[in-house]
């Protein structure tokens, strides 16, 4: 499947094409995004990954689509961090929801270019040196452990390193100005809050693409199956974003679940190639099981104060 042309030349044609309907048809204009148009346009892109995964079922064979469907469970989960970091970088610099939907456009579109370059650099070293599976393995155990038992500090993110080095490189204007991210002062060029915070949109998906990526190379060592579960999982996550971030408080073990989720994936790297390799079936199960754990364990067990906000992983 790597070495076949079409297939990412099709593929990425089809994405092309999704995005610019996104942008040029469906949302040209900047509004507020309603839970019923997230709701539609997440189960549209559950949807098309569906659909995709039945395709490679009966051109490629089960094995590879049971890759794909449990590639895709993984990144569709871990994606889930990010709407904590939108929904606190948001309310941070009090972005205006009219304006949110283009920020995470633009975001995602740029942590496509991002990962694609990701996935091609571990594909070489997996290639190269078989040895860094078992690195992959040992990072992905210490993140999960990370993840359970670190606990959430504030951030401010007007201290983060990325804006004050924009700072000193470029005026930056004191408030909005609708949904541009320049504009021309004085005939100078400025930026405006809105490119600052897409800037850190950005920062936020290349931190959590350094545990993800290697998650997915847990699962398949072909790249074509671990940069189209990535794009699926990554396209929707801009209007999950508009679908759950009023809920996420609610759902206050998911985070631990993930780790969990981590340190098994991890686990099933360091494991590849001994008698005990876990089945690709068996590792779906357990996954689901452990996500759907904590979501309800969550909803059993309610937080008594309702939480401020939710920390960026660093």
């Amino acid at each position: 499947m790597t070495d076949s042309l079409w297939l990412w030349f099709g593929f990425n044609a089809f994405i092309l094409v999704m995005l610019a309907l996104d942008l040029g048809v469906f949302h040209r204009k900047s509004h507020l995004v309603s839970l019923k148009e997230s709701l539609t346009w997440t189960a549209v892109w559950v949807c098309l990954a569906l659909l995709f995964n039945a395709g490679l079922w009966y051109y490629a064979g089960p094995a590879k689509a049971l890759e794909f469907f449990t590639g895709y469970l993984i990144e569709k989960s871990l994606s889930v961090d990010n709407v904590f970091v939108f929904a606190l970088l948001f309310s941070y610099f009090a972005v205006p929801p009219v304006h949110q939907h283009k920020v995470l456009f633009w975001g995602i579109l740029g942590a496509l270019v991002m990962r694609a370059a990701m996935i091609g650099v571990g594909a070489l070293l997996i290639t190269k040196f078989a040895w860094i599976i078992y690195v992959f393995g040992a990072f992905l155990i210490l993140t999960g452990i990370k993840m359970i038992v670190k606990r959430e500090d504030a951030i401010d993110p007007s201290r983060n390193p990325v804006v004050r080095w924009f700072n000193r490189l470029m005026p930056v204007t004191a408030d909005y100005r609708g949904d541009k991210f320049f504009v021309r002062e004085n005939g100078l060029r400025a930026a405006t809050p809105l490119f600052v915070v897409l800037m850190l949109v950005e920062m936020s998906d290349l931190i959590f693409a350094v545990d993800s990526i290697p998650a997915i190379f847990a699962v398949t060592n072909d790249p074509f199956i671990v940069y189209t579960s990535n794009v699926f999982a990554i396209l929707g996550l801009r209007s999950l974003y508009f679908a759950l971030a009023g809920a996420m408080d609610k759902f206050h073990y998911l985070k631990i679940g993930l780790g969990v989720v981590l340190v098994f994936v991890g686990t099933k790297m360091l494991l590849a190639h001994t008698p005990w390799k876990i089945d690709m079936l068996a590792s779906l199960v357990v996954i689901v099981v452990i996500l759907a754990t904590s979501m309800v364990w969550s909803l059993l067990r309610p937080r008594k104060k309702a939480g401020t906000s939710r920390a960026l992983r660093t």
